[in-house]
């Protein structure tokens, strides 16, 4: 890839980055509201909707931590020089798969491998 392109990249995961710490902070101020009086005299409906709602959140925000960390990856492998370029054989990604996926850290036919093995 060309450094123009590098920087294009950047841009995009910066974004993306920026955009999942919103997306955190909005789950956190959800999960801070306070109930109304939850357990004290609440339909069980509601007290389950409650917990529902706080571990929906939970696991959006389990997701969005670990789409920050493949970001933050990236973002390294870009500055140490090794992005687009596959973890396990050493090959370029194809540029496809890194439009599609920007931290994608295999090409295709490793992370297929990669999946069989599982």
């Amino acid at each position: 890839m060309a450094k123009n392109e590098f920087a294009a990249v950047r841009g995009r995961l910066e974004a993306e980055r920026e955009r999942l710490h919103g997306d955190i902070a909005a789950l956190d101020a959800e999960d801070q509201q306070p109930s109304d009086d939850a357990g004290i005299g609440n339909h069980i409906a509601d007290d389950a909707t409650d917990v529902m709602n706080r571990e929906r959140n939970a696991a959006l925000r389990n997701n969005a931590n670990e789409l920050l960390a493949h970001i933050s990856a990236a973002l390294e492998r870009i500055d140490a020089g090794t992005y687009g370029i596959c973890e396990r054989c050493g090959k370029p990604i194809n540029p496809e798969r890194l439009e599609a996926l920007p931290y994608a850290t295999h090409c295709i036919t490793c992370q297929a491998e990669i999946e069989r093995e599982r």
